[in-house]
């Protein structure tokens, strides 16, 4: 009877250590969760519409479009393709929306979502981020667009005259131009499929956090009107919720 109780608490420990393990990896800002994210159902779509995309113009949507009572707009037309917090690889957590246009390098225009103020930092070829001083859906905040792959595969910029490296503060309404959909991805070789990378990124006193890190930035579901969290997506293309304003 002895020996069989003898390897209960060894047991007990392996589960207690493990469910802790879970636990601390499950929450947000940590990469476990992304195993529950399944991808290839978004791989497949963004083959074939990178494929032939003139099949697949029913899943486009139009920039400027405004889904049900939403504050954003749509910030470029296109067949949104990969979602926030998805995961393309062990550890990677996507921290926005991928919206591919299915045309050439800088063809496909790229919008303003909301009113705000544009910087461009000085080595800043493709990207541009844009302070909201005031989130609409949470007004004692401040928030941060982030536009970013407008320039082609050599960093040659598709970003607009009008906001050059070094650019601070320039004001803008909802629906002006910033630039074009491009395919950089800061390595000339491994160019990507011509898309807008859009994230909405916090705030931290007064300044905008990393982007690259899930954590830092925000669900952008309820700020477009459309489900675009990977966790809640059930692998259908995503549609607008509510009626649609062109």
């Amino acid at each position: 009877m002895s020996s069989w109780r003898r390897p209960f608490p060894v047991v007990f420990s392996f589960f207690f250590v493990l469910a802790v393990i879970v636990w601390y990896f499950s929450r947000q800002g940590n990469t476990l969760w992304v195993f529950l994210v399944d991808t290839g159902a978004r791989h497949r779509q963004v083959w074939a519409f990178l494929s032939e995309p003139e099949a697949h113009t029913d899943w486009i949507i139009e920039a400027g479009t405004r889904c049900g009572e939403a504050p954003f707009e749509m910030p470029s037309g296109g067949f949104i393709g990969y979602l926030w917090d998805d995961s393309f690889r062990p550890g990677h957590r996507h921290t926005g929306l991928d919206i591919f246009s299915g045309r050439e390098p800088g063809v496909a225009p790229v919008y303003a979502a909301a009113d705000g103020y544009i910087t461009r930092q000085p080595t800043w070829k493709s990207a541009l981020i844009q302070r909201l001083p005031e989130d609409p859906l949470h007004p004692d905040q401040q928030i941060w667009l982030y536009y970013t792959h407008m320039a082609d595969p050599q960093g040659n910029s598709f970003i607009v005259d009008d906001f050059p490296p070094g650019t601070r503060e320039v004001f803008v309404k909802a629906g002006t131009l910033l630039g074009y959909q491009g395919n950089y991805s800061g390595d000339p070789a491994n160019p990507v499929g011509v898309h807008l990378h859009f994230s909405i990124v916090r705030d931290q006193n007064g300044s905008y956090l990393n982007e690259q890190k899930i954590e830092n930035t925000l669900d952008p579901s309820p700020y477009l009107g459309m489900v675009l969290n990977a966790h809640q997506s059930d692998g259908s293309v995503t549609r607008c919720n509510g009626e649609v304003t062109p």
